[in-house]
């Protein structure tokens, strides 16, 4: 636990939070600056800053798939959105690993918008990338 994480403190019950999930190693509650009904935070217990420090969290992804089918089915949401930032240039706001778990219903528009280009080079970016595995 981190004593100067907001998320730590949600885990430690010292920040109140709507709790949707728990287990021994995973907190689920919902985001309380919300994109639309239903969108939830799932973090790991363990304090790590991202998904760079996560190495050994294997544990995280069934929780996270079954708050994902949860948050769908819920509301009837159309599709489901999971999104994680690493770093503050990606996007980052609290440096606590989380999965945002954002449900999408008919008439909403997810905005994700990249500058996207034509891959050159794929063979040498690709082996590049490989090498540090």
């Amino acid at each position: 636990m981190s004593d100067d994480c907001i998320f730590c403190k949600i885990i430690e019950g010292d920040v109140p939070s709507y709790k949707v999930y728990e287990d021994e190693n995973v907190y689920a509650f919902l985001d309380a600056e919300p994109v639309s009904k239903g969108h939830t935070l799932v973090i790991p217990k363990e304090h790590v800053d991202d998904i760079h420090g996560a190495a050994d969290m294997d544990y995280m992804w069934e929780p996270l798939v079954k708050v994902s089918n949860a948050v769908k089915d819920a509301f009837g949401a159309e599709g489901v959105n999971i999104a994680q930032n690493n770093g503050e240039k990606a996007g980052q706001e609290v440096f606590h690993l989380h999965f945002h778990v954002t449900p999408i219903y008919e008439g909403d528009e997810l905005d994700i918008t990249y500058n996207r280009s034509s891959l050159e080079s794929g063979d040498s970016v690709a082996e590049e990338i490989s090498e540090q595995l």
